[in-house]
């Protein structure tokens, strides 16, 4: 099933702003390996959020301070390309 979003409207934000990054992997401590790697000794909060029913996922809620829509997308990208990371909503 593939979503398509034909609105041509672009989401309206007031940075700084709170944002929230669900993040699925392996393992709770690759996925903490990776958001080191990405947003390095920033302030953050993470919390384990769910296991896949048969074990093999984990998601977790990283919940940061974003200061605009450019660092928005490239923490976004930054955590979609990482080895750990296999999916960020």
């Amino acid at each position: 099933m593939e979503i398509i979003n034909d609105s041509e409207k672009k989401l309206e934000l007031d940075y700084p702003c709170s944002w929230s990054y669900k993040l699925i992997g392996y393992e709770k401590k690759a996925i903490q390996k990776a958001i080191h790697e990405v947003i390095l000794e920033r302030e953050h909060n993470l919390k384990h959020s769910n296991n896949s029913k048969t074990g093999k996922y984990v998601s977790m809620n990283l919940d940061l301070i974003i200061q605009n829509e450019d660092e928005r997308n490239f923490i976004y990208q930054a955590l979609k390309a990482h080895q750990n990371i296999k999916m960020v909503l």
